[in-house]
């Protein structure tokens, strides 16, 4: 039997940047090397092409606003994000997705990234939610698609392109290894509402659905018509650990707020036409024609843009809340399906988790993170906001 010689580091995504604590340790940022040659090549593609920009006629703003692209990339800003990860192959490893404009690719570190390798690139598809078999090394996750739909893909070790296992019009992701059971996962999976010109309109409940990748065969695990159960994690003994949320109502049809925008359709377009205008001010002048919402709207904004990364909806804080407090509700509960049948609540307000195979728990509610040991009370290990995804780095292990 295989027993965990140390305690493992814990990996987790915060605000696109990749973070790990190590045991006893504080934080820290893992740098990507393919993240910084793309940056370095954006750098060196503005600067052969900063001469366009020079006098009155590279562009009818003039020079100055140029010069501020150049001195952004300059400074290295260009837009890059780490999207998903989850633990590797090899002790000390991880595999992470890495997105620029365009491109995005997966990449895996050891040595809790002393050493990267990237394992595949593309500038036509999105990977999200990533998980590794580790008795084959197969890589599971989800793929993106234009239309809103989102489908279960592999890339077998070894390979170096990816299939997709699922289809329809459904919004499947989270796929997650059963372990001991070659070729099976389970993944998070949700019905697309769309109009009659085919256009989206809302999401059905997520259920949590079994696949056999290798017969093909799909078996639901999880339902309700009240809630969504997401992010599914099989036990090695047969159990299963997810999380259970309430249904959104909002995200079913409403006939009141489709009224409602009808009526203030006027209000909102002249507010974009003001937005259109504030957008070509700041680009002519490098101010805004107002500066309402300032940085706090900006920190609004790229939490629900994470937070919907995960499929939950944020909650917003109140102003004399302390820092760790829960980003999401306590009705966002982290639940465990034992094999007998018998469901029990493990914890609440839970954004996303991980469970190590002594069945030690580490999860967060978006602002903290929290170590939970079997049979035992949650301790909170850190506080940092945008937590997005949490896993345990695999620890080297002793017979």
């Amino acid at each position: 039997m295989t027993t965990i010689a140390t305690p493992p580091s814990i990996a987790y995504l915060a605000k696109g940047r990749l973070r790990v604590k190590p045991p006893g340790a504080a934080p820290r940022t893992v740098e990507s090397a393919y993240a910084n040659t793309l940056r370095e090549r954006a750098v060196r593609a503005q600067q052969k092409h900063s001469w366009k920009g020079s006098g009155d006629g590279g562009s009818p703003y003039g020079g100055a606003v140029l010069w501020g692209k150049a001195a952004a990339a300059e400074s290295g800003e260009v837009p890059l994000a780490i999207t998903s990860l989850c633990g590797g192959r090899s002790p000390g490893g991880l595999v992470y997705s890495l997105e620029s404009g365009s491109l995005c690719a997966l990449l895996e570190s050891g040595g809790l990234g002393a050493e990267e390798q990237r394992l595949w690139n593309d500038h036509r598809t999105r990977l999200r939610h990533l998980a590794v078999a580790p008795e084959t090394g197969d890589l599971a996750f989800a793929v993106l698609h234009e239309n809103g739909t989102a489908n279960i893909g592999m890339k077998a070790a070894g390979e170096s392109g990816i299939r997709e296992l699922t289809e329809g019009d459904s919004f499947d992701t989270a796929p997650r290894w059963v372990p001991g059971e070659s070729g099976r996962l389970v993944f998070q999976s949700a019905g697309v509402g769309r109009n009659r010109e085919g256009h989206f309109l809302a999401l059905g409940p997520f259920a949590i659905q079994q696949l056999d990748c290798t017969a093909g065969e799909l078996t639901t695990r999880l339902t309700h018509p009240r809630y969504d159960y997401l992010a599914p994690l099989a036990r090695p003994d047969g159990g299963l650990l997810y999380i259970r949320r309430p249904y959104a109502a909002e995200e079913r049809f409403d006939l009141v707020r489709m009224l409602r925008d009808t009526v203030f359709f006027p209000f909102r377009l002249l507010f974009a036409g003001f937005q259109l205008l504030n957008f070509f001010t700041t680009l002519a002048t490098g101010k805004p024609l107002t500066t309402a919402g300032g940085a706090k709207a900006r920190e609004m904004n790229q939490r629900q843009m994470m937070i919907w990364g995960n499929l939950v909806r944020a909650r917003q804080p109140a102003r004399d809340e302390p820092p760790g407090v829960d980003l999401v509700p306590k009705s966002w509960e982290l639940q465990e399906l034992s094999a007998a049948g018998a469901t029990r609540t493990l914890a609440s307000g839970v954004l996303a988790y991980d469970a190590a195979p002594d069945g030690t728990i580490v999860y967060t509610n978006g602002n903290a993170l929290f170590l939970l040991p079997p049979g035992g009370r949650p301790e909170r290990l850190l506080e940092e906001g945008m937590i997005e995804q949490v896993f345990f780095v695999p620890p080297a292990a002793a017979a």
